[in-house]
Order: C-alpha cells, then sequence, then structure tokens
C-alpha cells in the first residue's frame, strides 16, 4: 500500500461538478484527492486575426493558480508583469489536449477559451484540468447547440489525463505532491477514452526508464483515464 493507502493502481478520490460557474457557457469544478481545479469555458463568435476567413474554429487553454493554492503564497503572475515557464507550458499542453479531439472545421469560426484556476494545488494539477476542462468544454458545447449557433457537438471523442511514477522502484497510479516530489521517474499521460496517446511527458528523476517500466506506466496511465472517462460521462449526464 502507498502512504495515502492506495493501491498502486488506484486514482485518488475524483469528483466532477458541471455547472459551477453560472456565467460561464461550461464550467466544472475538478478535484483529484486535494487537488483542485475551476475549469471555465467560453464561446466567443470570432477566431484570433490569423484565423479569420478560413472557416475553422480554434480551442485555447489558459491556467493559473492562485497565490495560496499551495504551502506558502506565490504572487500572482499578473503583479509580476509576466507568466512563468511553467504556466505557458501547461496552458499550451491544455490547448493541444482539447483541440486534438475537436473537429476544428466543424466549430466554424468560432473560438472557446478554457480556463483552469488551480484553487488548491497538492500534485497533478495539469491532468486535472485537462480532465475538467473536457467536461466544461463539452458542456459549452451543449449549451450553444441548444441555441442553435452548432447544429452539433463538434467532439471526435474524449480525452483525459492522468499522471504515473515510479515511486519506491513500483509503478504507481495518479501522484500526490509527496510522491511526485520523491519518484524516480514521473510521467503525465494525455489520452482519448479508447487509450490512445495524445501527449506523454516523461523525466527520469535518478535512473533512466526502461521499457518495461515505461510500459508498466502506459498501462495503468489507460487504465486510469478509463475510469476518468467513465466520471466525466457521469458528470454530463451521457451514462
Amino acid at each position: 500500500m502507498r502512504a495515502s493507502g492506495r493501491a498502486p493502481d488506484d486514482l485518488r478520490n475524483v469528483t466532477l461538478d458541471v455547472d459551477w460557474n453560472r456565467h460561464a457557457e461550461g464550467s466544472c469544478l475538478v478535484r483529484f484527492g486535494e487537488t483542485v481545479v475551476l475549469c471555465t469555458a467560453t464561446v466567443e463568435e470570432r477566431v484570433p486575426i490569423w484565423m479569420r476567413g478560413t472557416g475553422r474554429g480554434w480551442v485555447t487553454g489558459e491556467y493559473g493558480m492562485l497565490p495560496r493554492a499551495t504551502t506558502s503564497r506565490t504572487d500572482r503572475e499578473a503583479a509580476r508583469g509576466r507568466q512563468t515557464g511553467r504556466t505557458q507550458e501547461i496552458q499550451r499542453l491544455i490547448g493541444r489536449s482539447l483541440r486534438t479531439v475537436t473537429d476544428l472545421k466543424a466549430l466554424g469560426e468560432i473560438q472557446v477559451r478554457v480556463d483552469c484556476d488551480v484553487l488548491q494545488a497538492d500534485g497533478g494539477s495539469r491532468t486535472a484540468s485537462i480532465t475538467g476542462a473536457y467536461v466544461a468544454l463539452y458542456r459549452a458545447f451543449q449549451k450553444v447547440v441548444r441555441t442553435g449557433l452548432l447544429k452539433e457537438i463538434p467532439l471526435k471523442t474524449q480525452v483525459g489525463a492522468v499522471s504515473c511514477g515510479i515511486v519506491d522502484g513500483r509503478p504507481v497510479l495518479d501522484l500526490d505532491y509527496e510522491e511526485d516530489s520523491s519518484a524516480s521517474t514521473d510521467a503525465n499521460f494525455v489520452l482519448t477514452d479508447g487509450g490512445d496517446i495524445v501527449e506523454i511527458q516523461a523525466t527520469a528523476e535518478t535512473d533512466p526508464m526502461t521499457d518495461d517500466q515505461f510500459a508498466a506506466l502506459l498501462g495503468l496511465a489507460r487504465k486510469g483515464v478509463a475510469e476518468l472517462a467513465a466520471l466525466q460521462r457521469a458528470a454530463l449526464g451521457l451514462g
């Protein structure tokens, strides 16, 4: 058993609460254990200037952490006057993950901005953000279909994300902060509900990762994302 009492292939307790924000077209408050992220999707009837006239839409992500989302306060990035490299990297990952499963041609010249704000962090904030962002995006599309702006939901499949790592020599699923900070290898897997790979970020902190270890982590990730996809469908009332 892990320090948390979980088995190696157990997710943390995950909840997805839709319509948490009454103003946004779509929203989801996602919890992965003690990590809590608010995801809101905003629909705009315009696209970036470089996409105008293409007949295609755009989905983009933004990411940020509240000053006291962690054990000590950090200054707001707006107060610093610039985003950190970490923030930029994560929000690009969120945007890529969502665009991969969106039919941008069917979206037309509409842009959806998905904001992921970390209220509390205990490891896995980027994977929680992607998992909740998909729910917020789907919810936004449900609303614009009802209003007639779109004829159908322009999503090709589901997408979710989960972390995995080698901790104390064992492959484990869904790392909390304590595990992430001590892992010899940690990885973030962005996968479809069918297990297809959207993106993998993996780093060996001490010893290089073997083929067998990578295969074990990928297997854990596929199991975890399949469970997350079922939770996404349940939150959206899709069975």
